[in-house]
């Protein structure tokens, strides 16, 4: 039979130490911790066992009892401990609410420029001290792959991602074109319309790649003359009068003058902006947090940028 050890203390006997050592009775720190008075007895009785020796002298009668020199140790140590798991309740009672931890994001350009600030600004609101550490790239396999190793706790994509993602829908962002005001009367334009303009386009990503599918699918071969995956590049230059672009609306600075913005005819499918994480893997509070602000993040730019934007597309 293994002789009993430290380890074989639990939270309560020392508890009912420190009850005991303050109250100066086992009869009030009965009281005090909701126990019977023979419960902390044999809490301890327990103590004692563990450490071979007595934690209190016990006078009798009405006298209070008294820490044994041993027992003022255990008691000094054991109070550190109460309190290290006081601090670590609060601890864990903030993580469990999302307010503490670090939270590791993924996203790409136009998630960065228009969807992630409101939603870093709401989280910023609620929860100060939560650590946020945001990694962009323009690429969904890349925010995928970092997802799966674990360096990405969520991740902005287009669509519903690969196996082992699981996603919620964020915002719909329609392809749209943009020229230099007058270029084409005000209105939607037709895709067939594009085939003698030439066009700036993107290289080879995620909404391009959507983007040419679109295209093609409405008869039209782009005919590109400059490529760059900067957002503010492809309107600068279509701003110079080099070429035309087809870019979902989330790409455009909808309020420059300087560009005029049209729906396509016929229009092409939209691009669909999603949060994924691991699938089969819970959330931390934080990451949690983070989908749902996201989601009403998307809800709320669907219902009011969109539709003031568009009300200029269709002028």
């Amino acid at each position: 039979m293994c002789m009993p050890t430290l380890r074989d203390v639990e939270i309560r006997h020392l508890e009912a130490l420190d009850a005991v050592a303050t109250t100066g009775t086992f009869g009030r720190a009965a009281e005090q911790l909701g126990y019977t008075q023979s419960a902390i007895s044999q809490q301890i009785a327990a103590l004692e066992r563990v450490l071979g020796a007595p934690v209190f002298d016990r006078p009798g009668g009405p006298r209070p009892v008294e820490l044994t020199p041993l027992g003022a140790e255990l008691l000094e140590r054991g109070r550190r401990i109460l309190t290290q798991l006081d601090v670590m309740s609060d601890e864990l009672a903030r993580f469990r609410n999302g307010e503490v931890g670090l939270l590791s994001i993924g996203t790409f350009q136009s998630a960065s420029a228009t969807i992630l600030p409101l939603v870093i600004g709401r989280l910023r609101e609620r929860y100060p001290d939560l650590e946020l550490s945001v990694f962009e790239s323009d690429h969904d396999q890349e925010l995928e792959g970092r997802l799966d190793s674990g360096e990405l706790d969520v991740t902005f994509m287009v669509g519903d991602g690969g196996p082992g993602i699981e996603t919620e829908h964020v915002i719909t962002d329609p392809f749209v074109l943009i020229a230099r005001p007058g270029h084409f009367p005000p209105g939607p334009v037709a895709i067939a319309d594009l085939a003698i303009e030439p066009m700036i386009g993107q290289h080879e990503n995620s909404c391009q790649l959507c983007n040419e599918a679109g295209l093609r699918a409405a008869g039209l071969t782009p005919s590109y003359v400059f490529r760059s995956n900067d957002n503010g590049t492809v309107a600068a230059m279509v701003r110079a009068g080099m070429g035309v672009a087809v870019l979902p609306l989330l790409c455009v600075e909808t309020e420059d003058p300087r560009l005029s913005i049209h729906r396509l005819s016929p229009v092409i499918p939209d691009r669909r902006i999603t949060v994924g994480w691991r699938a089969g893997r819970t959330l931390a509070p934080a990451a949690a947090q983070f989908v749902e602000i996201a989601i009403e993040v998307g809800e709320l730019l669907a219902e009011t940028i969109r539709d003031a934007v568009f009300e200029r597309v269709a002028s």
